[in-house]
């Protein structure tokens, strides 16, 4: 889910990774008492313990950057990989998964269903081509980009 503090710090950190890293997602939470910026980071080979250690100093001084200041209050800064369940958000994370197994939740229903989990057979103009299984029946269904609420990449069992 969106908030405007996650808007401001996927702009403000826009384009400023280094090469080969690349800015997945930011999310706020709550942990306990604790308020928790999670700056999601990936690269094409994976991410190590030293990578977060060193992004982390890159990231921690960007953020002190940001005026106004957009925290409500004091918070812990996490960077960490996305996971095996890599958020998708934007047309060129679909495109890059033409071909995983993914878990959508819309905002509207089509076919019926508010939430699909399948296969990206296609993307074209904010257009999502997904393949899935309805009961023992192959189907396919095309979901705009716009109606998408939440999607990530997801294991297959």
């Amino acid at each position: 889910m969106s908030t405007p503090i996650t808007e401001i710090v996927l702009e403000h950190l826009g384009g400023k990774l280094p090469e080969p890293f690349e800015l997945v997602d930011v999310e706020w939470s709550k942990m306990g008492a604790d308020h928790v910026l999670s700056v999601l980071i990936d690269k094409p080979d994976g991410i190590t313990l030293q990578d977060t250690a060193d992004l982390s100093e890159i990231i921690s001084p960007e953020l002190d950057k940001i005026s106004p200041d957009p925290f409500p209050e004091d918070y812990l800064l996490e960077v960490a990989s996305p996971g095996a369940e890599r958020p998708l958000k934007k047309a060129a994370d679909f495109i890059k998964h033409i071909g995983d197994y993914i878990f959508v939740k819309l905002y509207q229903k089509v076919a019926g269903e508010k939430e699909f989990v399948g296969d990206i057979v296609g993307f074209n103009a904010d257009i999502l081509t997904l393949t899935y299984l309805d009961k023992t029946r192959q189907k396919k269904v095309d979901i705009e980009l716009s109606n998408i609420a939440k999607a990530r990449t997801q294991v297959k069992l």
